[in-house]
């Protein structure tokens, strides 16, 4: 079975002072972001971007100096809950980048997440309709 590729539409890696003096490496495609590290012993991890929570952008007076920042993502990805694309340049962009990839791959999937603000007695059952909505047909 072949597998199916996916054009890289992003990469960085971790800075230092602007410079790409390091052995982690940030990249994205059109549905997954990864984040590789090491030089002998190597490590990769990715988070399929449906299911990315939120993206916030963080930048301490050095970063803004340097003129990078750290994009923090949170999902609902067990084995990553939490990834730091850490001192990447053009933070701003990269996060709007990802906010935007990751609405068109839940678009994609078909997938929205409704936030309910009261949950007494909402959704009992469970089915995703709030139970004033549905009638009993008994």
């Amino acid at each position: 079975m072949a597998k199916k590729t996916t054009n890289c539409i992003w990469q960085d890696r971790k800075r230092h002072f602007r410079l790409p003096i390091s052995f982690t490496r940030y990249s994205m495609t059109e549905d997954r972001l990864y984040l590789k590290t090491g030089f002998l012993n190597l490590k990769e991890e990715e988070i399929l971007l449906y299911r990315v929570q939120d993206v916030t952008l963080k930048r301490s007076l050095g970063q803004r100096i340097f003129g990078v920042g750290t994009v923090c993502v949170r999902s609902s990805d067990l084995s990553v809950p939490h990834l730091d694309l850490v001192n990447i340049i053009n933070s701003k962009a990269v996060k709007d980048m990802i906010s935007d990839k990751v609405e068109d791959a839940k678009d994609r999937r078909r997938m929205r997440t409704t936030e309910l603000l009261d949950l007494d007695g909402a959704d009992r059952d469970g089915d995703g309709i709030p139970d004033y909505l549905q009638h009993d047909c008994d």
